[in-house]
């Protein structure tokens, strides 16, 4: 009698196991992972929102952590889509090589200041050297952190491998940035064009503006890509996702959302 309450309690157990794995796998094929870059992380969660509303039995996760986080997390496989707003470097090309980059928007990286400060203008070469002196009498400064895809665009289009002084302040997302801009007098940072508001005010860098159009023609200097990171080429409802977001209404999302389609 015994050992056939134990035969059927190993009955039940394994009946209820074998019900959580089905509902695990049906759960997993049917929802989206995503995570890394602040900059792209508003950007997807726009288009996970109007991707549920078209696909009612999809599920999206969207979160952020900055881009090498991203990158590092589609690897490892904890994430089903890495957010990235930069390229892939290349020791992770090295670890990793069936990583795969798809393009998703443009997106150009607008250099802010506190609207209290009068100046309008900066060249590469003063943005460069107010970054490389720190914060003084004169600014705030204020950066993002390192493993920032933001902060890695900064880096090699305006500082061109001067390092960014230890006396700025370093910042965990664009969202703060903006938020410590907006309420220092003399501040001076810089966001993803998708987070810019009337809180902060934009320079134009050698006399050009951060708009659509000097994005995409090449003519504004500090612009890059937003990417989303796959284990080798998009499958299932990740590539579904995928191709949405590269189509004629997930690249409207995009322009709502604040940044520039493929076109």
């Amino acid at each position: 009698k015994t050992l056939k309450n134990i035969l059927r309690v190993l009955s039940l157990v394994m009946a209820l196991l074998l019900t959580f794995t089905a509902i695990g796998c049906s759960s997993s094929s049917d929802s989206i992972t995503m995570g890394g870059s602040t900059s792209v992380e508003p950007l997807a969660m726009s288009l996970a929102e109007e991707y549920e509303a078209y696909n009612p039995d999809a599920k999206t996760v969207v979160q952020g952590g900055g881009s090498s986080a991203g990158v590092k997390g589609c690897a490892e496989g904890l994430l089903d889509i890495g957010l990235a707003s930069r390229e892939l470097k290349a020791d992770e090309i090295s670890d990793w090589p069936s990583l795969v980059t798809t393009h998703v928007a443009l997106d150009g990286v607008a250099i802010v200041v506190n609207p209290s400060v009068s100046v309008e203008n900066l060249s590469l070469e003063e943005i460069r050297g107010i970054f490389a002196e720190g914060s003084t009498d004169t600014w705030i400064v204020i950066s993002r952190e390192e493993g920032s895809g933001t902060r890695e665009v900064f880096e090699k289009k305006v500082m061109d491998g001067v390092d960014i002084a230890p006396n700025t302040e370093f910042l965990s997302s664009n969202g703060a940035i903006k938020q410590k801009v907006a309420s220092t007098s003399n501040a001076i940072g810089y966001i993803s064009l998708g987070y810019v508001d009337s809180s902060v005010k934009t320079l134009t860098v050698g006399n050009i503006a951060c708009n659509a159009d000097n994005c995409r023609n090449g003519n504004y200097a500090v612009s890059r890509y937003l990417n989303y990171i796959t284990i080798g080429e998009p499958e299932g409802l990740a590539k579904e996702f995928i191709e949405y977001c590269l189509s004629t209404t997930g690249q409207a999302v995009v322009e709502e959302a604040g940044f520039i389609s493929l076109g």
